[in-house]
């Protein structure tokens, strides 16, 4: 289990806004996107955590390297599925530009990042889909006021 910063924190108080980022195989975006918010936002008013609906059985290498390089080290966490459970307890959804196989839960609010899977794409390319899931963290966190 991780700790504050990572995408397995632990789950916060009913008085904390819980964030959900999803995708398909919970490997790559989400589990970053989670890692960012985690480490910015203040812990007492929201935190996130992440899930796909096929996750793989480990993060892609790309996203636990440029992670790294940014001084944040997820290697040690495992992709979730998605459950129900986990989806009624958010407050809000943030799907990762995954079409149709994009996960949804009734009744929570949704957001859609267009953003491509890292998964076997160059390390250049995992760098900006780094560098904008860190934009669109800020920029949630800034507009919601959870700093």
């Amino acid at each position: 289990m991780g700790g504050p910063g990572t995408p397995d924190a632990p789950l916060p108080r009913m008085s904390t806004a819980t964030i959900l980022f999803a995708c398909v195989h919970n490997a790559g975006r989400s589990p970053m996107a989670a890692a960012f918010f985690n480490s910015m936002a203040d812990p007492g008013k929201a935190v996130a955590v992440s899930a796909g609906t096929e996750p793989l059985a480990a993060l892609y290498p790309a996203a636990v390297t440029v992670m790294q390089e940014l001084g944040m080290d997820i290697s040690g966490w495992e992709p979730k599925r998605l459950t129900e459970e986990m989806a009624a307890g958010a407050q809000m959804l943030i799907t990762m530009g995954c079409g149709d196989d994009c996960p949804a839960a009734p009744g929570v609010p949704r957001e859609d990042w267009p953003i491509e899977d890292p998964g076997d794409l160059p390390m250049d390319r995992v760098r900006r889909i780094q560098e904008l899931l860190l934009t669109r963290v800020m920029r949630l966190i800034d507009a919601q006021g959870w700093r």
